[in-house]
């Protein structure tokens, strides 16, 4: 049954929805087995439940009416029997099918989030962080909730359906079929609607998405928001923000609304019906009493089960949407990922880089970042890159490391091409110390080892007292265990750039690239930095990016990045002075 779901929702869709639900039920069918136990305890607890009308319909025809106390007494203790084993069913199946929904959910985000890692720079460049995280949250929670609860409350209702429809045919089929000659006209009103709510879903994710957007961006730069006395400011467009997110939510509510409430009140006119023709009977003596109890007793669980349906059938053009949303994700491309049969690194590596004519431009920014770029980094020396902003130092470095290949030329380690080595091992091999230091609220000895989480805590302390950062962790409450606030912004900037360095002597890098990594600090304590640097990464190779000459200073080699070439310029004995 599970198999068969997906076609049957994907068909006549085009081919990309047909692929987005193909994708939605694979992480369903593996739980198969699960899922038809979870289905099979909600038969049983179905058909307990089918037995209650029946049992009114005795206790009043054959025991009330009849005057019989036996037949009381007997019915009243089955009818509790039975209600408690529903309810106990009822509880386990709850449990089991919440345990099968969030696993569901897990591996739908992982799934996805598997994949935004993959992404290269340029994709982040272009999505907004929150609006990212609206898809993972709210749409990957639609998703699940139609996967696996609407999946259960289907088979469920329909089970209910059948039963319910098939005691009411057995005590009267006349006054059946008369009742469903209003169903078309519930399923026209709801084909009719169904445009308009796949419009207005579409809607309120996006302004979703700009509320959790607006959070993402403001609250990481609240200190500048008080420093430059905009708060009001802020909380206005806030405001504004919640104004638009309310009033989509109220108009989809509305559309909802409509769209429950005609079906709603022809479900109201046919139990309606149903009494009238049927009280009548029982007036002129045709039909008992407890059989019009019962049939209107069924009857109202037919009506339960067919508005849910209904209700399924409007929840899908919204999970279409969400659908939709996340699929925009998944189908991202990976620019850059593992060769099919990666080249082992060389060894020993020596940390040589070259360019060969290097061309590379983002896509849809026209002309090229480098053009044609050439040079040869010398293993084991320091050399400096410089140049412009913008003039591509930031995408040189995002080559070293392949979070984009070029488009013609070559970017080689040891005269092997990068596309030729596994990410892993080139990123194990290449070690980034930027200006922007990453942080977790973690603590301490698990930031240090964020990229070699199995190292000990002994090589932790060691890497830390080698970066210089031995005496202040020593005055720490819980030493290396001591947590490290969010984005580490209770610590200095040589604090900042000296875990930086622990890091980097934990990877043990062929190649160091320092990418404004001393911006933050003085000239002074930029001089005690690098000379550290040399001391811990001797014999390896440094590429130091920065705009101060004072930085310059000792480098074998500095290469100037200008309209897509590099020039390679004597090296700078001693510091410009102005």
């Amino acid at each position: 049954m599970f198999g068969l779901l997906a076609p049957l929702l994907a068909r006549r869709r085009p081919e990309r929805e047909r692929r987005h639900w193909s994708w939605l039920f694979g992480f369903v069918r593996p739980r198969a087995r699960a899922m038809s136990g979870v289905l099979a305890l909600s038969v049983i607890a179905s058909a307990l439940v089918l037995l209650q009308p029946l049992l009114v319909k005795r206790l009043i025809d054959d025991g009330l009416i009849a005057r019989s106390h036996e037949v009381l007494w007997t019915t009243a203790l089955f009818m509790l029997v039975t209600g408690l084993a529903a309810t106990l069913l009822a509880g386990l199946n709850r449990y089991l099918h919440t345990k099968l929904s969030a696993a569901v959910l897990f591996d739908l985000r992982h799934d996805v989030f598997a994949h935004l890692q993959r992404l290269s720079p340029s994709f982040w460049a272009r999505w907004r962080t929150g609006d990212v995280m609206a898809r993972l949250d709210g749409d990957m929670s639609e998703i699940q909730r139609f996967a696996v609860d609407s999946l259960f409350a289907v088979v469920s209702n329909l089970l209910g359906l059948v039963g319910a429809v098939a005691w009411m045919l057995w005590l009267s089929w006349e006054l059946t079929l008369l009742v469903a000659l209003l169903l078309p006209l519930e399923w026209w009103w709801l084909r009719r609607m169904r445009p308009r709510l796949a419009d207005h879903t579409r809607d309120l994710r996006g302004r979703s998405g700009d509320v959790t957007s607006f959070f993402v961006e403001v609250l990481p730069a609240i200190k500048f928001v008080q420093a430059s006395r905009q708060e009001a400011r802020e909380a206005q467009r806030l405001d504004g923000l919640h104004a638009g997110y309310l009033s989509s939510l109220l108009r989809l509510q509305v559309l909802e609304f409509a769209t429950h409430a005609v079906p709603g009140q022809l479900t109201a006119w046919t139990r309606a019906l149903a009494f009238l023709i049927g009280g009548a009977w029982v007036i002129d003596g045709q039909w008992a009493l407890g059989s019009l109890v019962a049939f209107s007793t069924y009857l109202g669980m037919a009506s339960g089960p067919v508005n849910s349906l209904l209700g399924w059938y409007v929840g899908l053009q919204k999970v279409r949407v969400s659908l939709d949303r996340v699929a925009e994700l998944r189908d991202e491309p990976v620019a850059v990922s593992d060769p099919d049969d990666p080249l082992p690194l060389p060894a020993p590596l020596r940390g040589e880089l070259r360019l060969e004519g290097v061309v590379f431009a983002h896509s849809g920014l026209g002309e090229p970042v480098l053009d044609g770029a050439s040079v040869v980094i010398p293993a084991g020396e320091r050399v400096a890159l410089t140049g412009a902003s913008g003039a591509g130092k930031s995408t040189l470095i995002d080559l070293l490391l392949r979070h984009h290949d070029p488009q013609r030329g070559a970017v080689t380690l040891d005269g092997t091409d990068l596309r030729h080595l596994a990410l892993a091992e080139l990123r194990r091999a290449v070690a980034v110390v930027s200006q922007d230091i990453v942080m977790f609220r973690a603590p301490l000895l698990e930031n240090i080892r964020y990229a070699c989480p199995d190292a000990d805590e002994t090589q932790v302390q060691q890497a830390a007292e080698r970066a210089g950062l031995g005496e202040w962790i020593a005055t720490l409450p819980d030493g290396l265990h001591t947590p490290v606030g969010e984005r580490g912004q209770t610590l200095s900037g040589g604090q900042r750039q000296r875990i930086a360095i622990a890091r980097a002597l934990l990877q043990d890098p062929a190649v160091l690239i320092l990418d404004e990594a001393t911006s933050a600090v003085d000239e002074a304590m930029e001089a005690q930095i690098l000379a550290q640097i040399d001391d811990c990464f001797a014999g390896r190779t440094r590429i130091v990016v920065s705009h101060r000459p004072s930085a310059w200073v000792g480098c074998a080699l500095l290469l100037h990045l200008a309209q897509g070439r590099i020039e390679v310029r004597p090296p700078v004995v001693e510091a410009a002075h102005g």
